[in-house]
């Protein structure tokens, strides 16, 4: 039973952060061009969000290069490039010294949709 509990609690929360992504997606959308960027930690690693008004060839490759700097190891990841980016991640640190915050991995992010032709 403590199992099915727990469960449901997990799929609650998700539910919960599933909600507030969307409503920031929603802000973002009316807001001017600037991207959208939510980083998450988890128990271990970061849940990593990312919206763009725009798509750009090639924007995935210089967000997941940030990813790369910092050591990052991209464990599951979903993108979508069709007239606007979107991109929900979870990353795993490399080493297990704890030594990324959540605010790095968010302006390494940001920095890199900065620099990105």
């Amino acid at each position: 039973m403590s199992i099915i509990a727990d469960a449901s609690t997990y799929i609650k929360d998700l539910k919960q952060k599933i909600a507030r992504l969307n409503q920031e997606i929603a802000s973002a959308e009316d807001a001017d061009n600037s991207p959208l960027v939510s980083v998450e930690a988890l128990e271990t690693g970061f849940l990593i969000n990312v919206f763009v008004d725009n798509s750009s060839p090639g924007l995935l490759a210089s967000i997941l290069e940030a990813f790369d700097h910092l050591g990052l190891t991209v464990l599951e990841a979903r993108a979508s490039c069709t007239g606007t980016f979107r991109l929900e991640a979870v990353g795993g640190e490399a080493d297990d010294e704890g030594l990324i915050n959540a605010y790095a991995v968010e302006q390494a992010v940001l920095q890199a949709i900065r620099n990105y032709p």
